[in-house]
């Protein structure tokens, strides 16, 4: 390879997610090796199909409910009910758009699409945030219209209708806790309905204080608690999205600790360019360019880089680009080859070796 004269070679390499063999890329010309394996499947063995059924299962049940609470609600005059069915609003449709992503996520690339449709799970998860922050604010405004001047509330209805939505919640929950969770959207609607089943239990509550001792600011106030819930949900769905949008390195995982670890290893000079990112949730994508040491083997140094970066981070989609070490080693500033990256991306992690 590079001992042959090559100035330049980039290898590509991925292993498949579960699956210890290592995939040679096909040789071409300059020796680019394209092997990418794709391992963000469901991680407790639960099939696509089955996670639809569970999905389209609680929507059923969450629909033809929400269609009951919003007669009571009107019929009771109760906000905490119709803010209840607008949460439930939320949970159906954040349960729509993950079918609908689950149905354009498994479309392979074609065209200008070079990694598919896989985002769409990211956004219609974003979507549904956005859409709890805003019915958030609107209850909250009605809630506090409602303490200045509380209209007249059936309490009676509001317990029995609020009593039946936590037996709805909880078969819905438990149907979501079935299906795979470490899809954004899966995770996101499991928790909204979890907060959902919080937000009856405060509205059956206000039904029981309204009955028992007439005070109808209870429904505002419970309105309000609803409320708090669905903005928490929100923010939260927003962050998560937006930090895959803004092309973030996944949570919990420091690029620095990458970077150090793969320099760290034998045969490396220096990686710089260091990539880390999620194309959607659970699916994270690395990219690197390391500088090799002339006597060393970059077949055998990439294969040891691509079982680290499996093995200790799991991600299995690596794009490594593998150089030698130019003549004069290491440059001013600490840079092995200044003249590679006119704009480097990034910080410079030099091997401890020296």
């Amino acid at each position: 390879m590079h001992r042959k004269g090559h100035d330049r070679a980039l290898v590509s390499a991925a292993a498949k997610r579960r699956a210890p063999a290592k995939h040679e890329g096909r040789a071409h010309g300059h020796e680019h090796g394209h092997g990418h394996g794709h391992g963000h499947g469901h991680g407790h063995g639960i099939s696509a199909d089955a996670d639809r059924r569970y999905l389209t299962a609680a929507l059923i049940l969450l629909m033809a409910y929400m269609a009951g609470e919003v007669v009571v609600g009107l019929a009771a005059r109760s906000l905490a009910l119709l803010s209840d069915a607008g949460h439930m609003l939320t949970d159906s449709a954040s349960i729509v758009f993950a079918l609908v992503a689950m149905r354009l996520s498994v479309r392979p690339p074609r065209g200008g699409f070079t990694f598919g449709l896989k985002r769409a799970e990211i956004l219609s998860a974003q979507l549904n945030g956005a859409t709890l922050l805003v019915l958030a604010g609107l209850f909250c405004y009605e809630a506090i219209r409602r303490l200045v001047t509380p209209p007249e509330v059936e309490g009676g209805l509001v317990l029995i209708t609020a009593l039946a939505g936590i037996g709805v919640n909880l078969a819905a929950t438990w149907l979501l806790s079935r299906a795979d969770r470490t899809s954004l959207n899966v995770e996101g609607a499991y928790q909204h309905i979890v907060n959902d089943l919080f937000a009856f239990i405060a509205t059956a509550l206000s039904g029981l204080v309204v009955l028992l001792t007439g005070f109808v600011r209870a429904d505002a106030v419970a309105t309000l608690i609803v409320a708090a819930l669905m903005l928490r949900a929100g923010y939260g769905l927003i962050r998560d999205t937006g930090r895959i949008f803004l092309q973030a390195a996944p949570t919990g995982l420091v690029p620095a600790e990458v970077g150090a670890r793969l320099a760290g290893e034998p045969g490396v000079a220096e990686v710089h360019d260091l990539h880390v990112w999620e194309l959607t949730s659970g699916y994270a994508s690395l990219s690197a360019h390391v500088l090799v040491r002339r006597e060393g083997d970059p077949v055998a140094v990439r294969r040891r880089l691509q079982d680290l970066i499996v093995r200790s981070y799991g991600i299995t989609h690596t794009t490594l680009q593998l150089d030698p070490v130019p003549d004069g080693g290491v440059a001013g500033g600490g840079c092995v080859d200044t003249r590679h990256c006119a704009d480097p991306h990034g910080p410079h992690y030099l091997s401890p070796r020296g």
